[in-house]
């Protein structure tokens, strides 16, 4: 999933995407026949849907049916360049791609900096929409493909790439004419009443983004702000990749660990009958859900919940630091200075959101606990005794659910099969659908690099995605969403350039561009990356296709959620396209994707036997999500106490003079945890040190949840639970209140008007303007019962 997003000038970090001419929507990039037509026999619509359909199962779930869709144009005399990319066909192209952009750049930023007359001053927000797309094009692009790539010397060339950029886009971070020259044209009648409300929003973003670099302060003040970024950076990396235990290991009797696998407690074990249980990895895990002895378990759980004592050093000087600069910008609390783009704006906001959804949490938590007491008896539930008793009601209703059954359930869900369901979803719910389409030698960092056209309803070729779904040695097991080129307006000016005799090239690099037939300008087409770590299918194509497990496929359809963000979001300018939206928003269209995934009408439409391609039984529906009525509000709890702790470290004001950052953890976990830590340990628990999120967050952990509860009104709404899952009017309600916006609208007009005026939550527009009590009704809406996964 997405890591939180942190707006930089320029350069947007990622969270962390071709048909015929003859197709009204014509394509500028390509002339090759349609990949999914083995000869030229013209089709139908409804048939040529139907061989894509087929095509798009077997193209990721038969090896030999992939060898051969994807050699038909290996005989092409001409590489293409990386995700077509013209520059890019050898590791040398990305210094020419960077340098012909750095070019560019060069040229516009002259051209703001000299801008005196009011057309000049009109064109401004277009220029640096223009500028930012140059820069993002460079970066976001070679930073992918330097992770992704195999061949050293790519890696090598595309990190050089990156670095020239971001060491522009530092530059430019300082040029204070930019700041001044944008800020100008922002306060003038006359230029703005000429722009779009899009030009607005940029232009806004950009200020905003100027600001939090500290281009406004005297010399002295930025280069005071400069210093305490690069400490709260440095302090903070350590911080997220150092947390250690007070304690490395508890030494306890081998007899005390009944439960425990016999081969663990053999591998711990010491020659005197005792047993040295580490306190960090999977082996305290285990023992948590298996030891009977409740002692032991206790003395494992304090200790894996004790931080070292100079790990919390670390996090009290890095939240030192976060107030010394909040201060010096002139906010209250670090809390404010980072929520003030958001959707909730500030930190009370925020408390507001978390206290309310605490209260509307708090019955279904009770529920689970209660079942988890009856289990232990009369001695009441303790903090260290949840996860074991979880384990056992999960081994109670497997065996009662007919766990071999349970176990079938992947095959059930082929790989090829969700592609296809999640392009048959996507083909009912907002008319666009998954195309294979064979690529040219070079276009792929590897081989086993699917590319799917998206299409729309009139044959119109709308994005790319390129699919890295299987695992290889070296590749990161995250899955991810990768934007590699957004959505934009391309302009008559910027084909002129292209034209030049000088400088002849591609208005978008060669990537992919199409014409709207309604407007009759050119666009950049958003080209997407999916990256995933699942098992290949056998070379041979005997045996069975790579089969997912219900969380591999709420996995893909959550990828996929931002992916069809992007997909639908195209907006003229490339600042606010597709998942460029408030950080505190971007999660909502993939956390609502997972509710679709096993709701049982999207299931009719691809949960076939890999096999016999005979339905998923009705009976195995329910087993899908059974997790969530045995301890999903419990984990929804522990998210919001994460999120309560970090709103309170962050919201602390800025002329604190220490920090007390474990009284903090436990006053937070005093007053809302159904299970808080013992307060009468010593030294008292220290979990805070573990949390390596406040560091990447920052005040903003509550997002994920945020968007959760959002998702669950919109699923119940909307979409009826389920009931309405495959309904094209309410997806084309969600397409057009939500995702065609991307970042153009704000996230709480977008919830707005996809609830409606008629909805009891938005009664008077209340939901519309945001704030506290809007950040409250959002809480009240709750989280659902399928708690938050791994």
């Amino acid at each position: 999933m997405l890591m939180p997003l942190r707006r930089r000038p320029w350069a947007y970090p990622k969270c962390l995407r071709r048909l015929q001419s003859q197709r009204a929507f014509e394509t500028a990039t390509s002339s090759v026949p349609n990949a999914n037509q083995f000869d030229s026999t013209p089709t139908s619509t409804a048939t040529q849907k139907q061989v894509d359909d087929d095509t798009l199962r077997r193209v990721f779930d038969s090896r030999p049916f992939w060898r051969e869709f994807s050699q038909r144009r290996s005989g092409l005399p001409k590489r293409s360049g990386l995700v077509q990319n013209q520059y890019l066909t050898s590791p040398d192209g990305f210094r020419e791609f960077a340098n012909a952009s750095l070019q560019k750049c060069q040229s516009i930023v002259a051209k703001v900096l000299a801008a005196s007359t009011l057309e000049e001053y009109r064109a401004m927000a277009r220029n640096l929409d223009r500028l930012s797309d140059l820069l993002c094009r460079v970066i976001d692009l070679s930073d992918f493909i330097r992770t992704i790539h195999p061949d050293i010397r790519v890696q090598e060339a595309s990190t050089q790439a990156y670095a020239l950029m971001f060491e522009y886009m530092n530059v430019l971070n300082t040029t204070t004419g930019l700041y001044e020259q944008l800020t100008k044209a922002a306060s003038s009648p006359d230029v703005t009443s000429h722009w779009t409300e899009e030009e607005k929003i940029v232009a806004q973003i950009l200020i905003k983004d100027f600001s939090n670099s500290a281009i406004h302060m005297p010399p002295n003040e930025r280069q005071r702000f400069v210093n305490l970024s690069n400490d709260i950076s440095q302090l903070g990396s350590v911080f997220a990749n150092s947390a250690e235990p007070a304690k490395s290991h508890v030494v306890l009797n081998a007899n005390s660990l009944r439960g425990l696998d016999p081969i663990v407690i053999q591998q711990i074990k010491r020659w005197n009958r005792t047993a040295s249980v580490p306190t960090m990895g999977m082996v305290p895990r285990l023992a948590l859900r298996a030891v009977h002895d409740e002692n032991a378990r206790r003395e494992i759980y304090l200790a894996t919940k004790t931080s070292s004592k100079k790990q919390i050093h670390r996090l009290e000087q890095l939240l030192m630091k976060r107030a010394e600069l909040a201060k010096l910008t002139g906010y209250p609390s670090f809390g404010h200075m980072a929520l003030s783009d958001k959707m909730a704006r500030t930190p009370e906001a925020v408390s507001n959101f978390l206290t309310s959804l605490v209260d509307s949490n708090r019955g279904p938590v009770q529920e689970e606990l209660s079942k988890l007491q009856s289990m232990k008896g009369s001695s009441p539930l303790q903090p260290w005794d949840h996860a074991y008793y979880v384990h056992r009601r999960v081994l109670e209703y497997s065996q009662a659910r007919r766990s071999r059954l349970l176990g079938v359930v992947p095959e059930f869900f082929s790989l090829g099969t969700v592609m296809q369901g999640l392009s048959r979803l996507f083909d009912r719910l907002y008319g666009v659908r998954l195309v294979p389409q064979e690529t040219a030698p070079g276009e792929t960092w590897n081989p086993d690099v699917r590319r799917l056209d998206v299409i729309d309803e009139s044959e119109r070729h709308i994005a790319v995605i390129y699919c890295d779904l299987f695992t290889r040695p070296d590749k990161s097991p995250n899955p991810a969403h990768f934007t590699l080129r957004c959505s934009r307006e391309i302009s008559a000016e910027e084909i002129a350039e292209c034209a030049s005799p000088d400088h002849p090239s591609h208005p978008n690099d060669g990537m992919a561009t199409a014409i709207d037939p309604e407007t009759r300008t050119l666009r950049q087409l958003p080209t997407i990356a999916l990256v995933c770590d699942f098992a290949e299918p056998p070379a041979s194509g005997m045996g069975h296709p790579t089969l997912l497990s219900v969380h591999s496929v709420r996995t893909l359809f959550h990828e996929m959620g931002h992916a069809v963000h992007s997909i639908l979001g195209q907006t003229p300018l490339q600042s606010i396209s597709g998942t460029r939206c408030a950080t505190d928003f971007a999660e909502l269209p993939s956390v609502l994707m997972e509710s679709f995934a096993t709701a049982p009408k999207v299931l009719s439409l691809y949960a076939r036997h890999w096999q016999t391609d005979e339905p998923l039984p009705e009976s195995m529906d329910l087993d899908l999500a059974a997790h969530g009525s045995i301890y999903g509000a419990v984990e929804n709890e522990a998210q919001i106490l994460m999120a309560l702790v970090d709103q309170a470290y962050h919201s602390l004001p800025t002329d604190v003079s220490s920090i007390n950052s474990t009284e903090i953890y436990h006053r937070v976990f005093s007053q809302y945890s159904s299970l808080p830590d013992p307060a009468d340990v010593q030294p008292p628990t220290s979990w805070q040190g573990f949390f390596g999120h406040l560091y990447g967050y920052g005040a903003t952990y509550y997002s994920y949840i945020f968007d959760r509860a959002i998702a669950n009104k919109i699923w119940q709404d909307v979409f009826k639970s389920g009931k309405a899952s495959v309904d094209r009017e309410a997806g084309e309600r969600y397409k057009n209140e939500v995702l065609r916006w991307g970042g153009g609208r704000s996230g709480w007009g977008c919830v707005a008007g996809v609830l409606g005026s008629n909805n009891p939550s938005n009664a008077n527009g209340r939901l519309a303007e945001g704030g506290d009590e809007a950040m409250r009704e959002v809480g009240r809406w709750g989280l659902g019962r399928e708690g938050v996964s791994d």
